[in-house]
């Protein structure tokens, strides 16, 4: 088992440099008593961050208060600090320059902005995300869709960042703050036109994507998911409503595929339009799948003026189709050419995306597709999917997380019973958690469901994917939900190096599918 570290932060290879005093101008805050002014040239909030010129944001948290831990920020190269009147009382003696913050995380994105020189005038075009589903996929169709167009770029979301070539692992959904415009301002250097962005619930809550202003954002659909953290679905979509503020962003494109978007859409401070593949709802745009088969999704997009854009996504499900239409429809609002997106896009979007109805085995094999399922509503779509494509059986192997929503656990487990020919329930991250106790859950929902089902409650994924393996033929089909496109396991707070994928094709090989 090895323990695998954490992707480091990326940041301008020529970044800005500006004074002390000119951030607490900006900031509109007063230096500590007997501060001297310095440069800057980068922000950060945690000890492992911190670089040579950087502001080191003391804040108050849950256990401490972050002005214990200057110090050592001091050692890594910190320059100056940020923080409040309870971390200044922490920091006498200490000969630093310091500006006082109060509040310092709902002024840490503010600071990052201006140490990083993200002014709005200076931005790419930036397409902001959110939703229970869908925000992975609709940010890579819309890296792929710029590449396509001529356009340059970027990309941050729970599977990747995209500066223009450059690919990278990521390390959070939305990253901090100070990651954030420090991503952003590497983007800039490298001549970044577009970036779309992965805006999670926690994002906004945060403060993590503060000081950034979207041109076009976009909500996909509610679901059951994060309610370990929100009460009920109207304290979670309220958690979201924030992105479709004028303050925040320009122009939003709402999809009507669940029942919140007409309730966001009616919550927005800024100009919409709607898109829908339902046939029953009416909107200004509609997705119609013309075409389903393994690894491909075609459809039609068709505008309110007879405009029309006719492509394919390789990915299989209708809610695939959506959120392709979704980024498309997000690059119109951009003033993007719909008739040169029509053209460009006619073979396809060209935009596999590791771990989201990822089919990892090879031709004339049964199909294993590798998801990061891990909400009802995701599972249920992927497998129904899976199913309209599958002549044979249909075995679903799933994992959730530890630490993390439990109300959803037997929930998953009945879905995945009701849909499936045979079922394994196996590990994925426990966390700090009991992972028997996890599986446990899952299969109580499950047997509740069928009682007479084939469920199988197995410690291990290596062990469950190659017994699941054993299971089928060529025309069969397994779902393996949890790991996606994750390279670790996280067990007692330890990145252990696992993947999902690797451990599915090297099943597949050992049982001479080659």
């Amino acid at each position: 088992m090895v323990e695998q570290s954490i992707p480091p932060i990326l940041r301008p290879d020529n970044p800005n440099q500006v004074s002390l005093s000119a951030l607490a101008k900006e900031l509109g805050v007063p230096f500590a008593s007997g501060t001297k002014d310095v440069n800057l040239t980068g922000v950060s909030m945690n000890t492992s961050d911190v670089r040579n010129g950087d502001i080191f944001f003391a804040m108050p948290g849950l256990k401490t208060h972050g002005a214990k831990f200057v110090t050592q920020a001091v050692a890594e190269g910190a320059v100056a600090v940020a923080t409040d009147t309870e971390g200044l009382a922490l920091l006498e003696g200490l000969q630093i320059p310091v500006i006082v913050v109060e509040t310092p995380r709902l002024r840490l994105g503010e600071a990052a902005r201006f140490v990083y020189g993200n002014a709005r005038d200076q931005m790419p075009l930036m397409y902001g995300v959110t939703g229970t589903n869908g925000k992975t996929s609709t940010v890579h169709f819309l890296s792929a869709i710029f590449r396509q167009i001529g356009a340059v770029p970027g990309m941050s979301s729970s599977v990747e960042r995209h500066i223009a070539d450059d690919i990278i692992i990521s390390r959070l959904t939305s990253p901090e703050a100070p990651e954030s415009h420090a991503l952003i301002s590497r983007m800039r250097e490298n001549h970044v036109t577009d970036v779309g962005w992965e805006v999670s619930a926690q994002a906004l809550r945060q403060h993590r994507v503060d000081g950034i202003f979207f041109d076009v954002v976009a909500f996909t659909n509610l679901s059951h998911d994060h309610f370990d953290e929100f009460d009920s679905y109207q304290a979670y979509l309220e958690s979201k409503m924030p992105l479709f503020h004028k303050s925040r962003s320009g122009k939003g494109v709402v999809c009507l595929d669940t029942e919140y978007g007409q309730t966001f859409l009616e919550a927005s401070e800024i100009p919409c339009v709607t898109i829908t593949l339902r046939e029953d709802i009416q909107s200004d745009w509609k997705v119609k799948v013309t075409n389903q088969a393994v690894g491909l999704k075609a459809f039609d997009l068709t505008g309110p003026n007879g405009e029309k854009i006719s492509t394919s996504v390789p990915i299989i499900g209708d809610y695939m189709a959506s959120n392709a239409g979704v980024a498309i429809l997000m690059a119109i609002q951009a003033g993007h050419d719909w008739k040169k997106l029509a053209v460009d896009l006619k073979d396809g979007i060209d935009a596999p995306i590791a771990g989201r109805g990822d089919n990892v085995a090879p031709p004339g094999a049964p199909s294993v597709y590798v998801d990061f399922g891990h909400t009802p509503d995701s599972i249920e779509m992927t497998i129904k999917a899976a199913r309209n494509i599958t002549p044979g059986k249909l075995i679903i192997v799933v994992g959730l997380d530890g630490d993390r929503d439990k109300i959803k656990r037997p929930m998953i487990g009945a879905i995945c019973a009701r849909l499936s020919d045979a079922m394994i329930v196996t590990d994925h991250n426990p966390r700090f958690e009991d992972p028997a106790i996890i599986r446990q859950m899952i299969y109580d929902g499950a047997i509740s469901e069928r009682p007479d089902h084939d469920i199988r409650n197995l410690e291990g994924p290596e062990r469950a994917i190659r017994i699941a393996v054993s299971m089928v033929t060529t025309g069969d089909t397994i779902i393996w939900f949890g790991p996606g496109h994750q390279e670790h396991r996280d067990i007692m707070g330890v990145r252990t190096k696992y993947s999902g994928r690797a451990q599915a094709k090297a099943a597949l090989a050992e049982a001479g599918w080659k």
